[in-house]
């Protein structure tokens, strides 16, 4: 993933391990994942796609918690650097740009499990918790 769009980070309880611990977000135009720094869990999904006109966010509820973050993020529609609200449920990802409404939906494709190094937690765009 080297376009940089969308890279953050969000402290829960992992769906996989139970652990409280940063779960790093990333997403840019091709794909977004959501990896547990704990135990390597990641979540990957695909554009479904995307739309300049659209309001709101097309992530119904599912399994998990769906959790409803802002984050800093350069957008590819209006090239403005600003607030982008994430949406994240389990099978769906959605991103929308604050300044022009331009919005990604992203489907479920992937679940990977197990311990590997993550590479780029440093880079994410929110501090970590206490």
């Amino acid at each position: 993933m080297n376009e940089r769009f969308i890279f953050t980070r969000h402290r829960t309880n992992c769906y996989y391990c139970g652990e409280d611990a940063d779960q790093i977000i990333k997403a840019v135009s091709a794909q977004a994942q959501v990896i547990c720094s704990a135990c390597g869990a990641t979540r990957i999904f695909i554009p479904r796609f995307e739309n300049t006109g659209a309001i709101g966010v097309c992530t119904p509820i599912g399994c998990y918690d769906v959790w409803a973050l802002e984050t800093d993020g350069l957008c590819k529609n209006c090239g403005v650097t600003g607030p982008h609200d994430l949406t994240i449920g389990c099978s769906h990802f959605t991103t929308r740009c604050r300044n022009c409404g331009y919005t990604h939906f992203y489907r479920f494709n992937l679940e990977y499990i197990g311990k590997c190094p993550v590479g780029g937690a440093d880079e994410v765009s929110a501090p970590r918790a206490p």
